[in-house]
C-alpha cells in the first residue's frame, strides 16, 4: 500500500476533483477511495488539506425519491415550527433562541395597555 500523491493548492492535474466540485458536476465519488490530495501551507498551524478524488470513477448522484422529498419537508417543517406556541414561524427557528422571536421576546403588558 502505497502514500497518497500530494499535490500543492491549484496545482492538481486534470482528471482529479474534490467532493464538492464532483457534486457540482452532479457526481459522487461512488464508493472508491481518496486517490490524492492538495495540501496548501499555513504559516504557524499544519497545511490544510483536501482529498481529491478521480472524475473517470465517480458515479452519478443518485435521484431524491419521493420519500426522500416526503422526509426533507417534514424536516423542514419541524425546523420552522415553533415549540412553545405550535406555530409556523415562516422561518426557520434560530437554534440560539430554540424558539421563535414573539414567543422569546414577548411584549410587556405595560406596553399593550398604553397603546
Amino acid at each position: 500500500m502505497g502514500a497518497l500523491p500530494v499535490y500543492r493548492w491549484h496545482l492538481a492535474p486534470d482528471g482529479y476533483a474534490t467532493r464538492r466540485q464532483l457534486r457540482a458536476r452532479d457526481l459522487r465519488p461512488g464508493g472508491q477511495g481518496v486517490a490524492a490530495q492538495l495540501e496548501r501551507p499555513r504559516r504557524r498551524r499544519g497545511p490544510l488539506v483536501a482529498y481529491l478524488y478521480r472524475v473517470e470513477h465517480a458515479k452519478p448522484v443518485r435521484p431524491m425519491t419521493p420519500a426522500k422529498w416526503a422526509a426533507l419537508a417534514k424536516a423542514n417543517t419541524a425546523r420552522r415550527t415553533c415549540p412553545r406556541c405550535r406555530t409556523d414561524a415562516g422561518y426557520v427557528i434560530p437554534p440560539s433562541l430554540g424558539m421563535c422571536v414573539p414567543c422569546a421576546y414577548p411584549e410587556p403588558a405595560d406596553a399593550l395597555r398604553s397603546a
